[in-house]
């Protein structure tokens, strides 16, 4: 039996520039029955200072592990950054006393103690770990059967191995089996595990594009019909900038970019509306229309 209640950190960018990731996995977890309690007190993961200074890191991703600690709650994210951050201060910490001393006296000035009890998941770790991959298929009431998918796990939700752990970054599964579990068919296609190009926007925006094109052209190339994400950057690197690829390079791709909670609450039976499609910058109206059409029929 699963631990039913956890801490829902959605960090910065989640709210603010994909509220399609929040709102449609606060409408799956309700469905699987997993009650998710706010701490506005959260602040960020610590992750974008890490480049600047590490100690600010280190204090800010600490503050958040140990404000969970004072709730006795694990803490769960939607975003591979968060998770992999909380996870490798955790890690960090309770590996090294001196460190752990060190930065306890800071948090010592917010009223704070960081002691190492409390872990945490990203969504899809979530998932297969904790909720579990029969839970999912059972939850399943319209399954997506004859609908052809690609999946992108990206690059943080898998490394570094030795922190994230729960899937192989050379030949991952967990997403592909969890796409599967909806009844949708997951395609392989060249260069799955390649970066999606978002961290390279800032430095050389021709590069990052050309990335996107490479991806996009080889899922093309298999035939999906649609790709899922369940990263924020990646989704916002697709989801935003296809029709900018598309007018660089002249082609048409027409592959919706969904969040993986949005193709497993149309399996479960949500309405696009709930799930917030119409929030997708790439229009997803074949696929919604479809299987809306058969949950209506269904019920007729």
């Amino acid at each position: 039996m699963y631990s039913r209640k956890w801490l829902f950190f959605l960090g910065c960018a989640v709210p603010y520039r994909v509220s399609s990731y929040e709102i449609s996995a606060r409408k799956v977890l309700a469905k699987l029955c997993v009650e998710l309690v706010e701490l506005p007190e959260f602040n960020c993961c610590g992750l974008p200072f890490d480049p600047v200074s590490h100690e600010t890191m280190l204090i800010l991703a600490a503050k958040n592990l140990a404000l969970a600690e004072q709730q006795n709650l694990n803490i769960l994210t939607l975003c591979p950054g968060c998770a992999g951050t909380l996870k490798k201060v955790n890690k960090t910490l309770k590996e090294d006393p001196a460190q752990k001393d060190e930065i306890n006296g800071y948090l010592k000035e917010a009223g704070l103690e960081y002691k190492g009890t409390v872990e945490t998941k990203h969504l899809l770790q979530f998932l297969k770990e904790d909720v579990g991959v029969e839970k999912i298929k059972n939850a399943v009431t319209y399954p997506l059967t004859n609908l052809k998918v690609a999946e992108h796990n990206g690059c943080h939700i898998l490394r570094p191995k030795k922190i994230i752990g729960f899937d192989d970054p050379e030949d991952p599964k967990t997403l592909k089996i969890l796409i599967e579990a909806t009844g949708a068919s997951c395609l392989d296609y060249i260069d799955e595990t390649q970066c999606c190009g978002a961290p390279s926007v800032g430095v050389n925006d021709k590069i990052a594009l050309q990335l996107a094109r490479d991806k996009l052209s080889h899922i093309k190339l298999v035939g999906a019909q649609a790709l899922i994400t369940v990263c924020p950057f990646c989704h916002i690197m697709y989801d935003t900038n296809e029709l900018r690829v598309e007018k660089t390079f002249n082609e048409v791709y027409n592959i919706p970019i969904l969040h993986y909670p949005q193709l497993l609450g149309l399996a479960m039976g949500l309405t696009p509306q709930e799930l917030a499609f119409g929030e997708l910058r790439v229009n997803a109206g074949k696929i919604t229309q479809q299987f809306a059409c058969k949950a209506r029929t269904d019920h007729e």
